[in-house]
Formats: structure tokens, C-alpha cells, sequence
């Protein structure tokens, strides 16, 4: 039954909010951990994540905190002047990285927008190849913004707005023949995920990543990762570009960086760190007080608690746990990802119905297409969470398969 809360938030909403949305009749209060709670106290176990962004889960105390004293003391100033969060998180950042300079802004399409003006400008000033090409993969998702749109290889999110940006050529993942048949003397840039986050959660062998930064030093181009899913622990490492022991030139973080606070970050190493003078790029709030200092709690929440091993232990369990599922009958042909990364294929298009089920059942994931489930959880789960989404994804399973 609806409450009057729930009422009056689902009118304002459709009245008043663009619907871009496709929302669930829900209304969230709090968050605590893996859960959140809806205004009529039920409880969720959360392997959503807010989308992979929660990654400290839901109102960390040490995170609330941390915001609490820093929105007491200075929230902005612009970037005109100096301030110490700004400064110490760029430092964490590269040292965690192994990149050089760090340029903050307030979401993962903001940084890959950076990584493709470099790109584009190495190309113009550095290269002097007026006929560049970015090469991106099939499948890939960069943002929504025009030029991450445009290296956003999937056509239900570009059809609507073409032309795009053109000097973006689309690459088989995974395909080395076709990856070395591409690199030329045109090519500025490489930009890829490390595990596709959007297009499926379908990892990027390492081989191929290291390939690819063979090549790129060999073509003298860019290697930009966009991390903004797969980074900051996800996969039990920092980075997931650190599996392959590899260097990007450029890497786009956002999301799990400030564990639900709005920040995203730019890192690049060498010749990246020299493309861009003052004033060719900039933004109004990147890299303010406020959101430095979230992000700077999430990377000692991450350090004190070892949510790296964590990710790597409960996510091997996890998919230990799915695959158990699919030997004993589950409609599933395929597990896939890298500690809490992790995409359940499904073997007949019924991974939305999957989702409504599980969300009746208080258990959140995703569906990012008709045929595979996403399950993207805080980096704080237990086992024991992991046990209890089983077992609804059992039951699920269970009625879909009749």
C-alpha cells in the first residue's frame, strides 16, 4: 500500500522531474551498509551500488563524517586559488595510479571527455596528423555527453543524436588481428574499459590490453582507459588495468572515487601531462573542498578496512556461488567479470522479469539488457550477503525457468 510519502514523491516527480528514467515504485530514506530502506522501513540488500558509485557502501560513518567537517570548514572556492584537499587527493591518486598529474571535474563522462580533448589535441599539436582516428571497442560506454557519446560504440544510445563527433573508428573487443590491422601513423588514441560496464560487464583480456600498449608506443598514441566502473576496487585491485600490468597514459575515474559523493578525476603520466595549457580546459566546481575530502575518506576506508581483498575473495565466492546456480539448472549460460564486477548471461531474454522479481523479493541488481544481469555491489559485502542474494536469485530462477 502507498504511503502518503510515497504519493506525494511520485506526483512531484512525474510532474516536475524530465523523464529519462524508467523508475521503480520506491521511495528510499535510507541507507545503511549493503542496505537501503524505503519509506515504509523495509529493507534492501543492495547489489546495485547506486551503479557501482557506493563503493564504501551507504553512509560510511568515517565518509559521513569526513563530509560533515568539511562542509562546517569550506565547500568552494574555485579554481582559482589553492586548497589542501584538492592537493593531497591528486597526490593519493598517483601514487595509487602510477600517473603524474590528476585534473578533477564531477562525473565519468567529464573525464573521458579530458581524455578525448587530449587525445584530440596531442593529435593536432603533437602528432601533426590532421586525420587522426580514436580507436574505441563494439560494446563500449563512455557517457552521454557528446564526445563521450560519440566513442559510445552502441547504437541505442547514438541513433538519437547524430551526427556525433567524428574520428572515432569502432573495434571488435578482444580481436587482436583486427586490434594491429587499425593502428597506423592516424592513430591518436586507444580508449577502452578495462571490463565493459554498460555493454554487458564483458572483461578486456589482459593480453589484449597489454597489446594495445604495445602498440600504442610503437604508433606513438594515447592509451586512455576509462576506469570509472571498474576502478577503485572493484575488481581487487585499485585499478583494473593493474591485472594486466600495464600504463595507461590516461586514466577517467569517477563513481566509486567518492563513494556517492559527485566526483570524477582525470590522471595521466608523460607526454599527456603536456598537451593542455592554461585555459584550454577547466570546470566550475571539479576538485572543490567538499568532494576531495569524500574521496579521500573512501581511499582510507578502503586502505583500514582491506576492501581490496575483500572484493577479490567475496567476489570469487559470489561467482563461485552463481556458477553453483547455473549446474543446477539456473537459466544461465554464462558468469563473467572480476571480483565485485561481475554479469550473469542469462540464456533466454528474460533478465528484466529477473530484476522485477528480484526487487519484489527486497534484493537490487540490474538488468542492462534483455539478457544479462549486472551485480555491482558495495564493496563492504559479507558471505553471509552473498548467501541471501543467492537465495533469492534461486527462487527467482526458479519461477522464470517453469
Amino acid at each position: 500500500m502507498a504511503t502518503p510519502l510515497y504519493e506525494t514523491v511520485a506526483e512531484l516527480d512525474q510532474r516536475y522531474v524530465l523523464p529519462v528514467y524508467r523508475r521503480q515504485p520506491i521511495v528510499f530514506v535510507r541507507g545503511a551498509g549493503a542496505r537501503l530502506y524505503d519509506d515504509q522501513g523495509n529493507a534492501y540488500l543492495d547489489f546495485l551500488a547506486g551503479i557501482a558509485v557506493c563503493s564504501v557502501g551507504h553512509c560510511h560513518p568515517h565518509l559521513v563524517q569526513r563530509i560533515c567537517e568539511q562542509a562546517g570548514t569550506l565547500m568552494h572556492t574555485s579554481n582559482f586559488f589553492l586548497t589542501e584537499p584538492q592537493a593531497r587527493l591528486a597526490q593519493r591518486l598517483c601514487a595509487l595510479s602510477g600517473m603524474e598529474k590528476a585534473f578533477f571535474c564531477n562525473s565519468g563522462a567529464e573525464a573521458c571527455e579530458l581524455g578525448i580533448k587530449i587525445a584530440r589535441k596531442f593529435a593536432n599539436a603533437v602528432k601533426k596528423t590532421p586525420d587522426y582516428e580514436i580507436l574505441t571497442l563494439e560494446g563500449s560506454f563512455h557517457g552521454r555527453t557528446m564526445g563521450a557519446l560519440s566513442a559510445t560504440m552502441q547504437a541505442k544510445y547514438q541513433e538519437p543524436f547524430k551526427p556525433l563527433l567524428p574520428g572515432f573508428r569502432a573495434l571488435p573487443r578482444n580481436d587482436l588481428h583486427a586490434l594491429r590491422d587499425a593502428f597506423s601513423e592516424r592513430t591518436a588514441a586507444i580508449l577502452l574499459e578495462p571490463i565493459q560496464g554498460e555493454g554487458g560487464i564483458h572483461p578486456i583480456h589482459d593480453e589484449y590490453l597489454q597489446e594495445a600498449r604495445h602498440l600504442c608506443d610503437r604508433y606513438n598514441a594515447l592509451l586512455i582507459v576509462d576506469e570509472v566502473q571498474a576502478g577503485f576496487g572493484r575488481t581487487g585491485k585499485w585499478f583494473a588495468y593493474q591485472h594486466a600490468g600495464v600504463l595507461p597514459d590516461v586514466v577517467a575515474v569517477a563513481k566509486g572515487l567518492g563513494g556517492g559523493f559527485p566526483v570524477g578525476a582525470c590522471l595521466m603520466r608523460g607526454v599527456a601531462t603536456e598537451v593542455l595549457q592554461a585555459g584550454e580546459h577547466g570546470t566550475t566546481y571539479g576538485g572543490n573542498p567538499l568532494a576531495c575530502s569524500a574521496a579521500l575518506a573512501v581511499i582510507e576506508i578502503i586502505e583500514q578496512e582491506n576492501l581490496l581483498e575483500n572484493a577479490a575473495c567475496v567476489g570469487a565466492y559470489l561467482q563461485g556461488r552463481l556458477r553453483a546456480l547455473q549446474s543446477h539448472g539456473a537459466p544461465i549460460c554464462e558468469v563473467r567479470g572480476r571480483g565485485l564486477m561481475v554479469g550473469v548471461e542469462l540464456t533466454h531474454p528474460v533478465a528484466r522479469t529477473v530484476f522485477q522479481k528480484a526487487l519484489a523479493r527486497r534484493l537490487i541488481l540490474n538488468a542492462v539488457s534483455d539478457t544479462v544481469l549486472r551485480i555491482v555491489p558495495p564493496l563492504v559485502i559479507t558471505q553471509s550477503d552473498v548467501d541471501e542474494s543467492i537465495e533469492v536469485l534461486a527462487a527467482v530462477f526458479q519461477e522464470v525457468s517453469v
